[in-house]
């Protein structure tokens, strides 16, 4: 089934032949109760062992359009980890230090230690993907940027950290269903913001830039995961799916004490 919503070096990079509403033929969410439960218990335990073994850390990245679910697909799958060894990113519009460095920077010291996980919320790919867009740097710079970012990448990679990249991908008609009710809902109308509007200008460019760095950053070692998000459960559904499937594949186990060195030690 994942195969399915996975790019890497032998897919094709485009976004035209992932439909948005896609639900892998499972009906409602009453059908994947259960197994969604099943699976939150799984990463619970995952957790647990990634702590204490200290082989491996984690980072999941989101990236989607405004009003893609980043901020729900987060509270919705992660929430049951314990805090201890997990955390959020977010990633603004760089403050003025982060702005005097290299554009990596605030990512990397934020990146996990080996044992802890971190999900971020955005991610470095703005910095080719909103200044492309907006002509901040032209196609050479965003290019030189993609290799930076796939040399990054490696080096989280051999260094031991598990790099799971996740495009949440709505359409363009959803977007706004989701600004309007922001702008109509006096609880959620805290979260509209006029220039959520002015981008849908450049949407078309968005998908452009996405693909271009999908094109560049698939790997067999770190993939992308297109999710079909139009359908908020099936998005908390699969994005689940996709994090156990990666983690279990680490075949991760608690680390084995001998006590009987430790008594040695101790006479």
């Amino acid at each position: 089934m994942l195969k399915k919503y996975r790019l890497d070096k032998k897919s094709k990079m485009s976004l035209t032949g992932f439909d948005p509403e896609d639900t892998a033929g499972i009906a409602d969410k009453d059908e994947i109760k259960e197994e969604f439960e099943q699976l939150k218990e799984e990463l619970e335990d995952i957790q647990e062992r990634l702590f204490a073994s200290k082989t491996n850390g984690v980072l999941i990245l989101f990236q989607g359009m405004d009003c893609s679910g980043k901020d729900g697909v987060i509270k919705k799958t992660l929430a049951g980890l314990n805090p201890q060894g997990f955390r959020a990113e977010s990633f603004k519009k760089p403050t003025g230090d982060e702005a005097a460095h290299d554009f990596l920077w605030r990512a990397h010291k934020v990146t996990p230690p080996k044992g802890y996980m971190t999900a971020f919320n955005r991610s470095y790919y703005e910095d080719v993907l909103i200044t492309r867009v907006h002509q901040l740097i032209d196609d050479k710079e965003a290019d030189k940027r993609l290799k930076h970012i796939q040399h990054f990448e490696k080096l989280l990679s051999d260094s031991g950290i598990v790099l799971i990249k996740l495009f949440l991908h709505i359409d363009k008609d959803f977007q706004l269903q989701k600004i309007n009710d922001r702008m109509e809902n006096p609880e959620k109308l805290w979260k509209f913001d006029p220039s959520d509007l002015e981008e849908r200008r450049y949407w078309d460019a968005y998908q452009k830039a996405y693909v271009a760095a999908f094109e560049a950053t698939s790997t067999k070692k770190t993939p992308w995961y297109v999710v079909p998000a139009n359908n908020r459960w099936f998005r908390d559904y699969l994005t689940l799916k996709i994090i156990v499937h990666t983690l279990k594949e680490l075949k991760l186990e608690y680390p084995q004490i001998d006590l009987n060195a430790s008594d040695s030690s101790n006479s």
